[in-house]
């Protein structure tokens, strides 16, 4: 997140959109993202059986 203070927010639509069993997770106020105006960057590792 760009601002810690955003994540509330953020855990509110992580919550809805993550029916049942939630992945684990790390979030952590980063100095700067790659792009002017985020506010928000993700990084996902998915594994498939």
């Amino acid at each position: 997140l760009a601002d810690i203070d955003e994540f509330s927010k953020m855990n509110t639509v992580y919550e809805r959109m993550m029916d049942g069993h939630k992945p684990a997770r790390t979030t952590v106020q980063a100095g700067a993202l790659p792009m002017k105006g985020l506010r928000v960057e993700i990084d996902a590792i998915a594994y498939k059986k």
